[in-house]
């Protein structure tokens, strides 16, 4: 798999982006030195893009499918988008407060330590449905990382549409998220206008 090795607090400030967003409580204290030039309209366009693949760690391939889900689907596409980004596995592990960071979330997932209606999953890109069971799978309940975890992601809030049991590491999934619920800085309409060229 493509690794992306720039350093993310470096990307965070070439994308406009607050590390909290990703889990990272560092700030970065240089600011982003740029010529006094107009960006683009593409160029505007790009990086909201490129925004939202790094927020949920997605690659290319993966990101254009998931747009050309999102066309087909009923309502607006844009919308649809970040409702399909936010439902994955990984992300949905985050925002339950059972890893710190995204990137955390994702090697939970690919490390088998998560089971979805009793089934083991380990895909991170596995998309939840309304209703789903996720669970951390009993063996790696009473691990000290999962302890350090909670303790770090304890005061987090649970976005509404997911229902948590932080002490016996489960969550449900009450609904799929709308756009008005999903905090992420993201403008998805540039990101329609840009695969809609």
């Amino acid at each position: 798999m493509a690794v992306n090795r720039v350093p993310v607090l470096k990307r965070c400030r070439s994308l406009g982006l607050d590390p909290i967003y990703l889990g990272i409580d560092k700030k970065s204290n240089r600011q982003l030195q740029r010529a006094n030039k107009k960006m683009s309209e593409y160029g505007l366009q790009l990086r909201e893009k490129q925004k939202a693949k790094f927020i949920y760690g997605v690659l290319e391939k993966p990101f254009r499918n998931y747009f050309e889900k999102a066309d087909r689907m009923k309502g607006q596409t844009g919308e649809n988008l970040m409702t399909i980004l936010e439902s994955r596995i990984d992300n949905v592990i985050f925002r339950l407060g059972f890893a710190r960071t995204r990137k955390e979330a994702r090697q939970v997932v690919g490390h088998k330590h998560v089971y979805v209606n009793g089934k083991q999953v380990k895909a991170p890109s596995l998309l939840v449905k309304a209703g789903d069971v996720i669970e951390i799978r009993e063996k790696s309940k009473g691990l000290q990382r999962y302890k350090d975890i909670l303790e770090v992601t304890g005061g987090r809030l649970v976005p509404e549409w997911l229902d948590v049991d932080q002490e016996n590491l489960k969550g449900t999934v009450k609904e799929l998220p709308r756009r008005s619920v999903i905090d992420v800085p993201v403008n998805e309409m540039l990101i329609v206008e840009l695969y809609s060229k």
